[in-house]
């Protein structure tokens, strides 16, 4: 890919059948995108873990909507943002405080949860969440394209 812009998007029912299916419109995506080979499955995990979570979580107990996602990719960067109806994310607890978990205490106290967040903070360059009352929650997860030496 060139200087050109590349744009996708999918829109799934959230229902964890769906994730083979987000997997498969990423993957044709990042063919078509910059992305270096190194980071094709880091992108991958973090998509696929922030989707997940989101069918989880976001629709837990309720009737289940969509997952919107959307790809915008240039020579620059790859971003993926991904919007739901559902529950919104505790902020407070949450974003920021994940970048610092301590992985070893965490797996030795016996928790095997919570920690696609800190995978997605550890494999992608930047990670942030919007959610207004009424509105959609979306989740914007990019990784930045080195330039080759």
């Amino acid at each position: 890919m060139s200087d050109s812009r590349l744009t996708d998007r999918l829109e799934v029912a959230a229902h964890t059948r769906n994730l083979a299916l987000v997997r498969e419109f990423l993957h044709g995506a990042i063919k078509r995108s910059a992305l270096p080979a190194t980071d094709i499955n880091k992108v991958v995990l973090a998509v696929d873990e922030a989707v997940a979570n989101t069918i989880q979580h976001g629709y837990e107990g309720r009737d289940p909507g969509n997952v919107e996602i959307l790809i915008e990719a240039d020579s620059e960067r790859f971003s993926v943002k991904i919007r739901d109806s559902g529950v919104s994310y505790d902020t407070a607890k949450g974003i920021e405080s994940k970048a610092d978990l301590d992985l070893q205490k965490h797996i030795a106290s016996g928790n095997k949860r919570g920690l696609g967040l800190f995978i997605m903070r550890k494999v992608m360059d930047e990670v942030s969440y919007t959610s207004r009352e009424g509105d959609r929650n979306e989740l914007t997860l990019v990784k930045y394209i080195k330039p080759r030496n």
